[in-house]
């Protein structure tokens, strides 16, 4: 079984690391001083405490590698539909394209059956250009819950988890969504293979849909956000738009909101992915994680007030900080 990491940061180079610990043939797409550090030194996972150095083949031109038998994409949702080309060298007959990416998928409408079956996400997949170019049927979802960072090129820091939640479109569990499973179950990670997956990537994205901008906008760590009374109101209203959305969708949700938003209160003192690309100048996930959820209301005549307001604002903040404002 060949697995290539598209995309080897922070979960992506967690991944690749605890695959070659286990003996696993698998390679690395990066870039920059990380791929090169990688190269000259091998990747460094530290972990629990423990540091490993594993010596995996690494690129930024995928066609040294050859095609694969998984291609998982652990790349910011805005960063893949342009590299969607420079993937195809990786991509043979009986290739899978794992998307281990956040938010709602762009594949997410693919056999889900109903009046919005093959419906295309402008949001996420602008042009259908992942639809076209990767196309759903060689898809399976992923929903990743470890969190790392890139403490130094070609080291990782794993923080904590290392559940990669598995599920095809139809809900079946596959030879190959099982083989996968095997193989990272082997490395020491928890891949189980879900029939609904969608309720997980719901539930994930709740809090990334309200978090996420919410701190951008305020600077506010979880621990903060999450118990004062205004931004924990507005986090609410957030989620329980979008629930109704869900819910129309089919998505069961196995926790209720104030729950949910205990859950991020307890996490403490954390910066969000999207507070962090904002404080390193980097593009945040916006589309991914609110403007999706914007555009799925449509499709369900669900109405948004309170997402639209916070979606025109992070967006703006956006803007005024790629202008040095």
């Amino acid at each position: 079984m060949r697995i290539c990491i598209f995309g080897a940061g922070a979960i992506g180079g967690y991944l690749g690391a605890k695959l070659a610990g286990a003996g696993a043939d698998v390679s690395l797409v990066a870039r920059g001083p990380h791929l090169e550090a990688i190269r000259s030194r091998g990747l460094t996972l530290i972990e629990d405490g423990q540091e490993t150095t594993h010596r995996i083949r690494a690129s930024d031109d995928p066609a040294e590698l050859g095609p694969q038998d998984y291609v998982v994409v652990t790349l910011k949702a805005h960063s893949v539909p342009p590299v969607v080309g420079r993937m195809a060298p990786l991509l043979g007959a009986g290739s899978t394209v794992v998307s281990g990416v956040n938010g709602v998928p762009w594949w997410y409408f693919h056999k889900i059956g109903g009046p919005l079956e093959g419906t295309r996400l402008q949001s996420v997949d602008p042009g259908d250009v992942q639809w076209n170019g990767i196309g759903p049927d060689r898809v399976l979802g992923c929903v990743v819950y470890p969190a790392a960072e890139v403490s130094e090129p070609g080291v990782v820091r794993h923080i904590e988890g290392n559940r990669f939640s598995l599920g095809e479109p139809d809900g079946s569990k596959s030879d190959r969504a099982l083989a996968l499973s095997a193989a990272l179950s082997a490395a020491g990670l928890k891949a189980p293979v879900r029939p609904k997956l969608r309720d997980e990537i719901w539930v994930k994205l709740w809090g990334n849909l309200s978090f996420n901008p919410i701190s951008a906008l305020t600077h506010a760590t979880l621990d903060v956000l999450c118990t004062d009374p205004g931004t924990r109101a507005v986090a609410r209203a957030m989620m329980l738009e979008a629930q109704e959305i869900a819910e129309k969708l089919g998505v069961t949700f196995p926790v209720d909101v104030e729950r949910r938003i205990d859950g991020g209160a307890a996490v403490g003192a954390h910066r969000t992915s999207m507070l962090q690309d904002l404080e390193a100048g980097r593009p945040m996930e916006i589309d991914a994680l609110v403007g999706s959820v914007q555009e799925l209301g449509r499709l369900t005549q669900s109405p948004t007030p309170v997402i639209d307001t916070i979606l025109a604002l992070v967006r703006q903040r956006a803007q005024t900080a790629a202008a040095g404002l």
